[in-house]
C-alpha cells in the first residue's frame, strides 16, 4: 500500500511566487497513487509557521511520513520546528535539501542542524554538491534524488543560428545577483548592438528595483516580465537563444535543467551545485562568480561558434532527460517503501 504523505513547504505558487518543489512533487506523487496533504499556502510567515505546525499535529494519525522542504534562509527554522514536532509525535520525517547555502547554515547553526538532520529518517540531497557537503560534516543518512521535470513538456529547439537574445529566469533576490545580468548585457552591447535580455521572475527584495533603475539609466534593451507560469516562460524561451545564470549561491535550479531540456546553450557562474550540474564546455559554460568580463567572453564564444552552441545544447538535452520523472520516481519509491 502506498504511503500517506504529509508534505510541508512553501506552497505559494498562487501567491505571486514561482512554483517550488512542493507544488511539483505533490502533484506527481498523487498521480502515482500516494495520498498527499500539503502545508502551507499562508503568505504571512508567522501564520505559515503556525499552519505548518497545526497541520502536522492534526494529520499525525493519518500520515506515514512527513516530507519537509528545507532551505538555508530563515525558512530553515520552519524545518527545525516541524522536525522537533515529528520527533515528539514519533513520526518519521524526511528533509528535502534546498539552497546552495545550506553548508553555511550547518556551520552557523550546528546544534539545530544536528538536531534536524541526524534524527531524520533520511535526508534527500537533490545535487551531488549538497550530498558531498553533508558527508563532509559527518551526516550519513543521505540519499541522492535529483530535482525532476516531465521531459515530454519541453520541446527541444534546434537553433541553427544563435543570436544575442538572452534569457534569465529566477526570483529577483540579491543571492541570485540579477544586476550582473544587466552588467553582462551592457558589456555585450558594445560588440553586439542588437543584444537583448529578458528577465523572468517575481521581486523578492530591493534587487528588482535596482535592476529596473539600472536598465533605465543605461538605456538597456531589457524586458521584465514579472512572474510567469511555467508554460508561459517555456513558450517565451523559443524566442531566445542563450540562457544565463548569474547566481552567487545555488544548488541545482530547476530553471537551468528546463533550459537544458529546451535546447538553450547555457552560461552560468560556477557556484554551489552548478559545477555538479554542468560539465564545463560540454553541456554548458561556467565562469567565475561576480566577474562580468569572462561571462561576456563566454557568450561571445557561443555567438561566434554555431558548432559549439549546437554541441552544448544537444549534450544538455541528453542530460536533462536523466531528470525525467519516469526515472527519478524510482528513487523516491525506494525511499518511501
Amino acid at each position: 500500500m502506498k504511503k500517506r504523505i504529509l508534505y510541508i513547504g512553501n506552497a505559494l505558487s498562487r501567491k505571486d511566487a514561482t512554483q517550488t518543489t512542493i507544488d511539483i512533487l505533490a502533484r506527481l506523487f498523487r498521480e502515482e497513487g500516494y495520498s498527499v496533504h500539503t502545508s502551507s499556502r499562508m503568505n504571512n510567515k508567522v501564520f505559515r509557521m503556525l499552519d505548518m505546525l497545526w497541520t502536522t499535529m492534526l494529520n499525525s494519525r493519518k500520515t506515514d511520513v512527513v516530507l519537509i522542504d528545507t532551505y538555508s534562509t530563515a525558512n530553515f527554522w520552519y524545518a527545525v520546528l516541524i522536525g522537533a514536532l515529528c520527533q515528539i509525535l514519533n513520526k518519521p520525517y524526511i528533509p528535502i535539501l534546498h539552497g546552495g547555502n545550506l553548508p553555511s547554515r550547518i556551520k552557523n547553526s550546528p546544534k539545530a542542524s544536528k538536531f534536524l538532520f541526524k534524527k531524520a529518517m533520511v535526508n534527500i540531497a537533490p545535487s551531488h554538491f549538497l550530498l558531498s557537503e553533508f558527508k563532509k560534516v559527518g551526516f550519513t543518512n543521505l540519499s541522492f534524488i535529483p530535482n525532476t521535470l516531465e521531459i515530454t513538456k519541453y520541446s527541444f529547439l534546434d537553433r541553427k543560428a544563435v543570436t544575442p537574445k538572452l534569457l534569465w529566469v529566477r526570483s529577483f533576490s540579491s543571492i541570485y545577483n540579477p544586476i550582473m545580468a544587466l552588467q553582462v548585457l551592457e558589456a555585450l552591447l558594445k560588440e553586439y548592438p542588437k543584444a537583448s535580455l529578458t528577465m523572468v521572475g517575481p521581486a523578492k527584495d530591493e534587487s528588482y528595483d535596482e535592476c529596473v533603475a539600472f536598465a533605465k539609466a543605461q538605456k538597456l534593451t531589457v524586458t521584465f516580465t514579472g512572474l510567469l507560469a511555467k508554460e508561459e516562460w517555456v513558450a517565451l524561451a523559443s524566442l531566445h537563444d542563450i540562457f544565463i545564470s548569474t547566481t552567487n549561491f545555488d544548488n541545482t535550479p530547476v530553471s537551468v535543467i528546463e533550459a537544458m531540456a529546451l535546447g538553450l546553450p547555457i552560461v552560468s557562474t560556477d557556484v554551489g551545485g552548478m559545477p555538479f550540474l554542468i560539465d564545463h564546455n560540454k553541456d554548458g559554460i561556467l565562469t567565475p562568480a561576480r566577474e562580468v568580463a569572462p561571462f561576456v567572453a563566454s557568450l561571445k564564444n557561443i555567438l561566434q561558434s554555431p558548432e559549439l552552441a549546437q554541441s552544448l545544447a544537444q549534450n544538455a538535452r541528453k542530460k536533462a532527460e536523466s531528470f525525467d520523472w519516469n526515472t527519478v520516481k524510482k528513487s523516491w519509491e525506494e525511499v518511501l517503501s
